[in-house]
């Protein structure tokens, strides 16, 4: 699979919460997303990567920050972290019968996730907010 990625120029650049010049997007399903934040009515603001996020990382022990993809306010003022990941990143690995290094790269993005995650719906919780993880299975649902 082709990585996909590049500047977003928004048709409603009222509507995104930050510098419209430096919006990026790193897939193709982040740039599916900005689209419709972008132009769904129901949005009245959004930014990509403008919410950091304080995480301790299980891998060294040590704080991170933690870049959320999506902030979004729609109508109704809910508040919304989206954090956009493959499905196979959103859940735990499957045992293996054999350790290999793709297993335990697949463990340590897990634990890091889960890590970042955690931090983030707690942060969220502290100020009214919800934190969700959508997948492709979610964006395609709709088509």
């Amino acid at each position: 699979m082709k990585f996909h990625q590049g500047k977003f120029n928004p048709k409603f650049p009222q509507k995104y919460n930050g510098n419209v010049n430096t919006i990026k997007y790193r897939s193709s399903w982040e740039l599916q997303v900005f689209v419709y934040m972008d132009k769904n009515p129901d949005v009245v603001s959004w930014n990509s990567e403008e919410v950091i996020v304080p995480y301790v990382s299980p891998i060294d022990g040590r704080k991170h920050r933690y870049f959320v993809d999506i902030w979004m306010k729609n109508r109704k003022g809910g508040v919304y972290l989206i954090e956009i990941k493959p499905a196979a990143q959103s859940q735990p690995p499957k045992k293996k019968s054999r350790v290999t290094k793709k297993y335990l790269n697949e463990v340590k993005t897990w634990g890091v996730n889960q890590a970042k995650w955690v931090a983030a719906t707690a942060y969220c919780q502290e100020r009214g907010w919800t934190f969700k993880v959508i997948t492709e299975k979610d964006l395609f649902k709709y088509k």
